[in-house]
């Protein structure tokens, strides 16, 4: 069809130009009569008319085909991969007078915008794939942590090899009012197991609704991505967080939101409170209050820009029916239990204090929780015991302070990843060129306490004793951080944990020396 276009435009040319060459000629012979003859004036300008209309054409004609030759070019350069700098070039001929488009060519541009392809990239930071107009975008997403582990102490776990995390998601937005997530976990223990799975519905900044399966939002260091604690475990805190057996995870909803740009945060839940995939076993959720504040959050430049302070509450209940038992008390290195568990019956009630001051390299974050567990007509475990009589509740308390130093100078996120300044070994990333990465210093002192009273029942029908436990732990905790670029981080810690009374397998009161090392992997 365009070599046909070219050859009729190529005809026309060379007809106008002919006609061209004929009138010059008339015009010639005419003169020429003239000075014979004598011409009017009126017949020469009538022809100097018809000689510039001609001219006109030719000039049209030519522009015409210097358009339809570079389109033609353009559009084969395009078809061998070549793009840079090529665009389409409209050869529509359009009338002098600005006559309308021929055919239904705006039909045709409607079509082609409405069948735009996707658009697949990387962002800085993730890669995406979202629609022509943005509308809805997916990006997944992902992080590999393994581990090596070294254990001294009487009773201690073996070396080993782990591989902790591998995780593997997506997420994404649909318009601007809608997130979503999905991920799992494909080195969990009981195999393949659903972490996150959930929709974020955003009214408005300040109000927004989740639901789905998620974190239940109690505590700073349990809201801080796994990607992104400063040390390879968390702290003897989170022992007593909800759902801590189950990766804090349990389905639910929360109605949370955002005021004055971020100054006050509040978080509103009701969770299943059982752990990942379970139903509830009682007809009462286990219910979340959470408030964070951020005093100088609006106030730039000022050092306690970073400084936030926050708590909750939670209730919930558990059923001794279902063999419900009291929180789980392995050290989160797994060097020791240091607590026996129960079974429990009634309440449960969790208290959380909190505060977090981040300026330039530094972080200091600190934070108290406090658990009680009833147990309400379990009597006695011993057999021939007391019944369903009311024993004393499990009360446990814990604390952890850190502070943590970049030693190359980055700023330190809230809950996030330095911008690496100079990457090592690439690619490099927010940051900028390359060199020894960045470096991190982190000291972190974290201890739990748990209580079960004893009790003595001198009930003449079923007489019977309780024997009480009060035991507690410490560690102290010293690491390195080496960011080798924005998505590659190794940690080296070294943990003292302190037994104070026999553990429940058995061993005596001692010092365990603990050596991490974890290599983690993001995108």
């Amino acid at each position: 069809m365009r070599s046909l276009t070219m050859r009729l435009l190529l005809v026309l040319f060379f007809v106008a130009l002919g006609s061209l060459v004929l009138v010059e000629g008339q015009e010639s012979a005419r003169q020429s009569e003239g000075s014979a003859g004598g011409a009017t004036k009126e017949e020469v300008d009538e022809l100097r008319k018809e000689v510039a209309a001609q001219r006109q054409t030719i000039q049209e004609l030519k522009a015409m085909v210097e358009r339809m030759a570079e389109a033609r070019a353009q559009t084969s350069n395009a078809g061998l991969g070549g793009t840079s700098g090529a665009h389409l070039v409209n050869a529509t001929l359009t009338q002098p007078t600005g006559g309308p488009v021929e055919g239904n060519q705006a039909d045709k541009t409607e079509k082609k915008d409405s069948g735009a392809p996707v658009v697949a990239g990387w962002n800085g930071e993730h890669f995406f794939v979202k629609s022509a107009d943005g509308k809805f975008q997916l990006q997944p997403y992902g992080y590999v942590q393994t581990d090596y582990r070294a254990y001294k102490g009487d009773g201690a776990p073996s070396d080993t090899f782990v591989v902790r995390r591998a995780r593997f998601g997506f997420q994404g937005s649909y318009g601007a009012k809608y997130d979503f997530a999905f991920l799992i976990d494909a080195a969990a223990s009981n195999g393949i197991s659903l972490r996150d799975l959930y929709l974020n519905i955003k009214p408005a900044r300040e109000f927004q609704v989740q639901v789905g399966q998620f974190k239940e939002p109690f505590a700073q260091e349990e809201m801080n991505g796994v990607t992104n604690i400063d040390f390879v475990e968390r702290s003897l805190a989170s022992l007593l967080y909800p759902s801590a057996s189950t990766a804090y995870r349990s389905p639910g909803a929360t109605i949370h939101g955002d005021i004055s740009g971020g100054a006050v945060q509040y978080w509103v839940s009701a969770f299943n409170g059982k752990g990942i995939l379970t139903n509830n076993t009682t007809n009462e959720p286990e219910f979340i209050g959470r408030l964070r504040f951020y005093p100088w959050k609006n106030k730039k430049d000022n050092p306690m820009q970073g400084f936030a302070i926050g708590g909750s509450i939670a209730h919930g209940r558990s059923r001794g029916l279902s063999n419900e038992q009291s929180f789980s008390p392995g050290l989160p290195d797994a060097a020791y239990t240091f607590f026996p568990q129960f079974r429990i019956n009634g309440p449960i009630e969790r208290y959380n204090g909190e505060f977090t001051w981040t300026h330039g390299p530094w972080a200091v974050r600190g934070e108290y929780d406090q658990l009680n567990q009833f147990r309400r007509g379990v009597g006695s475990e011993q057999a021939g015991g007391l019944g369903f009589f009311d024993l004393p509740g499990i009360i446990a308390k814990a604390g952890a302070l850190q502070a943590t130093y970049l030693l190359t100078g980055e700023a330190r996120p809230e809950n996030g990843t330095p911008k690496v300044k100079h990457p090592f070994l690439g690619p490099e990333g927010p940051g900028g060129s390359k060199g020894l990465g960045a470096w991190e210093l982190a000291f972190r002192y974290s201890r739990i306490q748990a209580k079960e009273p004893e009790s003595n029942f001198l009930d003449q029908f079923t007489p019977g004793f309780v024997p009480g436990f009060s035991q507690h732990t410490d560690e102290f905790t010293a690491g390195l951080n080496w960011y080798l670029n924005y998505w590659i981080r190794y940690q080296v810690n070294f943990n003292v944990d302190r037994l104070s009374s026999p553990s429940t397998t058995g061993a005596i009161p001692q010092n365990y020396f603990v050596l991490l090392n974890r290599l983690q992997f993001r995108f």
